[in-house]
């Protein structure tokens, strides 16, 4: 029950596109819908929401004394993701994201597990049934823990590690026509490399560096097995920095990117300036939430990649374990607000194609052994930062 009433909000606040936020208010007239061509999608990664977890880096990550709270099965998409899907296809939802897990396919070296790939099969399959395209993420932060064990980012030989996961992905998926994401947010995978101990601050610029070969190579990978595929890399938007981050990764792959992924879920006000603080990470429900600010995220792609597709492949608002959060924002205000900032880019000629919400399923909630659907960003205390 509470899963359909929380979908009734979606779908008055997001499907139909007519609603306008309380801070815009003031502006004058009234903005054209998002058209049928708009790909309304919600967003996942493997590692937190499949459970029965294989062993990777965040596997080992949760079990150790530094995890803020067990895994368990996080909310067993690994069974469920039929009931899942089922509930986005009811929404109306056109993208469904999830991200195929390296160490459920290849859980020791040259050692492949075929029943993985069945899994992601059915999980495509299923997305595709409902009438829907996947969105497939290539490394959501997460590897086996056999590349752990051989240094991981720190070592040289990771991209070609990488590589051969990577492309037997694309090989087996590219016929389902996804789209594609090379590496989630690659400036903050570093950052929380080193927030779990796997590599120092020393390791990042090599890190980048890596980063950077492995997506020119599956980019082109790609393309010589599907011409017309969409890949990007989803960039998390931080006004403050944003510009840096670029340096480390966007600016290098500019020429490799057929849309504009971007994750946004706060922003810096004068209200709250330390917005984007990552230092806030354990306690994100603080930080300010600012819907406009994806406006001006949008445009800031916009205006650094002209013409090019964008793409909101993030957005969604903690709480504290769903406490109420203390500016009094709820889920039907964050879809709301800014859904109208999204009409009014795409009114001002940006070529906004879509938006995720983050996510469809709560992550890491069970409650008495069940998960919890609760279609959102989850904000209690975490063992993986998302």
């Amino acid at each position: 029950m509470f899963a359909n009433r929380i979908g009734a909000v979606v779908l008055a606040a997001v499907l139909t596109c007519e609603a306008t936020a309380g801070v815009a208010s003031a502006q004058p007239g009234a903005l054209p819908a998002l058209d049928s061509s708009f790909l309304w999608g919600v967003a996942s990664s493997g590692f937190q929401s499949e459970g029965f977890a294989p062993d990777s880096n965040w596997s080992r990550y949760a079990t150790s004394d530094a995890a803020h709270d067990r895994y368990r099965d996080s909310v067993d998409f690994f069974h469920r993701y039929r009931s899942d899907i089922a509930l986005a296809r009811d929404l109306g939802v056109r993208v469904y994201r999830i991200s195929v897990e390296w160490a459920r396919l290849q859980p020791q070296p040259g050692i492949w597990d075929e029943q993985g790939f069945a899994f992601y099969d059915a999980v495509i399959a299923a997305i595709r049934a409902a009438g829907m395209r996947p969105m497939l993420t290539l490394d959501h932060w997460a590897y086996p823990g056999w590349v752990a064990d051989r240094g991981g980012w720190r070592n040289p030989g990771m991209v070609a590690d990488w590589l051969a996961n990577a492309r037997r992905v694309v090989d087996r998926y590219a016929a389902a026509d996804p789209l594609w994401v090379t590496f989630n947010e690659p400036a903050f995978y570093g950052f929380n490399e080193t927030r779990i101990g796997a590599l120092s601050a020393a390791d990042i610029p090599a890190m980048n560096d890596r980063l950077v070969a492995a997506h020119t190579a599956i980019y082109d990978y790609i393309h010589s097995r599907r011409p017309d595929a969409m890949v990007t890399s989803n960039v998390a938007f931080a006004a403050s920095a944003q510009a840096a981050t670029d340096l480390l990764f966007e600016d290098r792959v500019a020429a490799k990117l057929d849309y504009i992924g971007i994750d946004y879920y706060y922003g810096t006000s004068l209200a709250n300036p330390l917005g984007s603080n990552p230092a806030n990470v354990d306690a994100p429900w603080e930080l300010s939430l600012t819907p406009e600010g994806i406006y001006y995220a949008l445009r800031y792609f916009a205006r650094k990649f002209p013409g090019a597709p964008l793409f909101i492949v993030e957005s969604g608002m903690p709480t504290d374990n769903g406490r109420p959060r203390a500016d009094g924002w709820d889920r039907a205000d964050e879809l709301r607000d800014p859904i109208y900032w999204l009409q009014r880019a795409k009114a001002d000629g940006m070529n906004v194609i879509g938006y995720n919400y983050w996510s469809l399923t709560d992550n890491y909630v069970v409650l008495d052994g069940r998960p919890a659907l609760q279609l959102h960003r989850p904000g209690e205390r975490m063992t993986v930062p998302v």
